[in-house]
């Protein structure tokens, strides 16, 4: 991989995202400082390229459904490498097997990780209606776990989409690069909120043209917009990166190079809030819970995270974990 490049500075004022490939003419938030995802030091033993051909993962099913029936069923599940584990508030994807990476794939890459869903709800009891799971990246063992933002954290990876015909037929998000983020904002101190970069699949066309989109979470209402227009599947490079004024921002281009400032797609205070601290980053894979289809069979690799700006002595503290 290439070096990471260094942070960019511009000046606060509002603008459209105006660039190649855009879905819509959307405002974006653009701050005294960004920050480009890939930035700093890779953490050690933080993320996973998946290159170990003994790379498994136990289930312990039944799995967690907190967020439909307030039911958690332990012990979590978890990967062999311990860096991956089952959310308890969801569950984890229902499919998490290690491939041969898909041809267009990082130089020298020889396995990636397929991610997919059947039942996104409460196991064994389809709903008919879109859930989704979490397979989320353990942070502890490189990082200590919680980071302040004035480490400046960011995240990247690289989401190999399949064909068109190969998606789930279903119009709506497929896939999320998520972080779980503690911030404050007026009337609100130290609340838990989940940024992050949706990809969703956009109606056929009138042509039989399809596409998805590639969607932000979110303006400071907390809603959500489509940012930019995904005409091609194949491989995609996400980030995300969080600086010291508690925003966050978002990166994304088609392909597997490492991002640049060219790559940036806005920046936020979702819901409003300024972050203070990066917990963990994890993905979100979602399916129509019906008990027949299966979501789209979408292939992760890489994913890292990265400070720019961690403290010597925290730095010392992690080698010695």
């Amino acid at each position: 991989m290439k070096m990471p490049l260094l942070a960019t500075r511009c000046w606060v004022r509002l603008v459209p995202a105006v660039m190649a490939g855009c879905l819509l003419a959307a405002p974006r938030l653009v701050l005294a400082e960004t920050l480009v995802p890939g930035t700093g030091e890779q953490v050690a033993r933080v993320g996973d390229d998946f290159e170990d051909p003994h790379w498994s993962y136990t289930f312990n099913l039944p799995k967690s459904s907190d967020d439909v029936d307030k039911t958690t069923r332990p012990p979590l599940g978890f990967a062999n490498n311990r860096r991956w584990f089952e959310s308890e508030h969801r569950g984890q994807p229902d499919l998490l097997k290690r491939v041969e990476t898909p041809p267009g794939g990082l130089p020298g890459s020889t396995g990636a990780l397929l991610i997919r869903s059947l039942q996104t709800g409460v196991p064994g009891a389809p709903s008919g209606s879109t859930h989704q799971d979490d397979l989320v990246g353990n942070t502890k063992s490189g990082s200590g776990g919680v980071m302040p933002v004035s480490w400046k954290p960011s995240v990247v990876v690289r989401v190999y989409l399949p064909p068109w015909e190969q998606w789930e037929d279903r119009v709506g998000t497929a896939f999320a690069l998520r972080a779980n983020c503690k911030g404050s904002k007026p009337g609100k101190q130290g609340e838990i909120y989940w940024p992050g970069l949706f990809i969703s699949r956009n109606a056929t066309d009138q042509y039989g043209k399809r596409s998805a989109s590639l969607l932000v979470r979110g303006r400071e209402s907390g809603q959500d917009y489509p940012i930019r227009k995904i005409e091609e599947s194949g491989w995609w490079t996400l980030g995300l990166s969080f600086t010291p004024d508690g925003a966050v921002h978002y990166y994304a281009h088609p392909g597997v190079d490492d991002l640049t400032s060219e790559d940036h797609l806005a920046s936020h205070y979702p819901y409003g809030f300024r972050c203070e601290t990066f917990q963990n980053y994890f993905f979100n894979i979602v399916s129509a819970d019906n008990g027949r289809s299966w979501s789209t069979p979408i292939v992760i690799d890489d994913p890292s995270l990265y400070l720019a700006n961690r403290p010597a002595a925290a730095n010392r503290a992690a080698r010695r974990r």
